[in-house]
């Protein structure tokens, strides 16, 4: 009985090592960064591009650096993106727009609709100038 006994704890004690021996080798996911669209009223057209932050802004957005600089200062917030007040029509020809993908490792998955698109660059900056 003694050799079964010496046998499992030789069996734990090599089974307790294999997680952190498996986790040094384990490769970071990359970061699939964040799909910003934006659309017209009643999806009459629609632009769309890829926006990286990480490790330093690329991707097809013609302004990234800045895109970058303005979620980073809203914390990847998209509902705290500093504004760019500027004076707008009251037209009204909605647009929407989205976002999907990664930000500093979080999921995010957001959208919202404004009267024009006036009040959408007023309201999201350099994020939707594209």
């Amino acid at each position: 009985m003694r050799p079964l006994t010496v046998t499992a704890a030789a069996l734990l004690a090599l089974a307790a090592g294999a997680p952190a021996a498996h986790a040094a080798q384990e490769i970071p996911t990359p970061q699939r960064g964040l799909f910003l669209t934006v659309s017209g009223s009643d999806n009459t057209w629609i632009r769309g591009v890829l926006l990286h932050c990480e490790p330093e802004p690329s991707g097809h957005h013609p302004q990234a650096a800045k895109a970058c600089e303005a979620l980073a200062e809203a914390g990847g917030d998209l509902d705290a993106l500093p504004e760019d007040p500027h004076a707008c029509t009251k037209e009204f020809d909605p647009v929407t727009v989205s976002v999907t993908g990664t930000y500093q490792g979080r999921t995010i998955g957001w959208h919202k609709t404004y009267p024009n698109a006036c009040t959408m660059d007023a309201d999201t900056g350099y994020v939707f100038r594209f």
